[in-house]
This record gives structure tokens, C-alpha cells and sequence, in this order.
């Protein structure tokens, strides 16, 4: 199992809207076959930019209001916030070349 940080509707602002590091969020829910898919992916991310990205899971159906709030409608969603401001947005499974290329522009 994962040791990546998950983040909920009480911490989000603290954690990645006030965070100074750019922080990737992933969207995801235990039963979605894609969000297992894209996980391993998101988890090198999250060591290959250690220290310069953050990156958090939000757990889709214990946190419906964010969902809401951003307007997610499928998963997995990847959303890349920096100084607070939501940069990048990445639905579905994508590969890791693409994922790369969307975060490297706001590191």
C-alpha cells in the first residue's frame, strides 16, 4: 500500500491551497479501475519530484464539496495548484510523458 498523504475537505486549504510548493492533487476512489491504473504513475511522480512538487491523494467519495468545488466529474483527475491558484487539470488516465510535461511548466 501507498504511503502517499491523502488530503480531505478540513486540511485541503492547508495543505495544498497554502502549501509554497506547487502540489499535485489525484483524485481517486478505491473502486476505480483507472485510478489504479495511473496510481503507480502518480507515485514515481511523487519521488522524482520529492522536494519539489508535493503530491496528495483526495479520496473521491469522502470528500464530495471539493469535488463539487472543482467541478470534478470523472476520475481519476489529476489537478496541479500553485500559490492556491488551480494551473493544470488532467482527467483520465494519462501517461506519465504527459503528466511530466504538464507539471515541469509550473515547477
Amino acid at each position: 500500500m501507498s504511503d502517499m498523504q491523502f488530503v480531505t475537505e478540513s486540511d485541503f486549504q492547508d495543505e495544498v491551497l497554502k502549501d509554497p510548493l506547487p502540489v499535485l492533487v489525484d483524485f481517486t476512489a478505491d473502486w476505480c479501475a483507472p485510478c489504479k491504473m495511473i496510481a503507480p504513475i502518480v507515485e514515481q511522480l511523487a519521488q522524482e519530484w520529492q522536494g519539489k512538487v508535493k503530491v496528495v491523494k483526495l479520496d473521491a467519495d469522502m470528500n464530495p464539496n471539493i469535488m463539487m468545488q472543482y467541478g470534478v466529474m470523472g476520475i481519476p483527475t489529476l489537478m496541479l495548484f500553485k500559490g492556491g491558484e488551480l494551473k493544470e487539470r488532467m482527467v483520465g488516465y494519462q501517461p506519465k510523458e504527459r503528466l511530466t510535461a504538464k507539471i515541469t511548466q509550473h515547477v
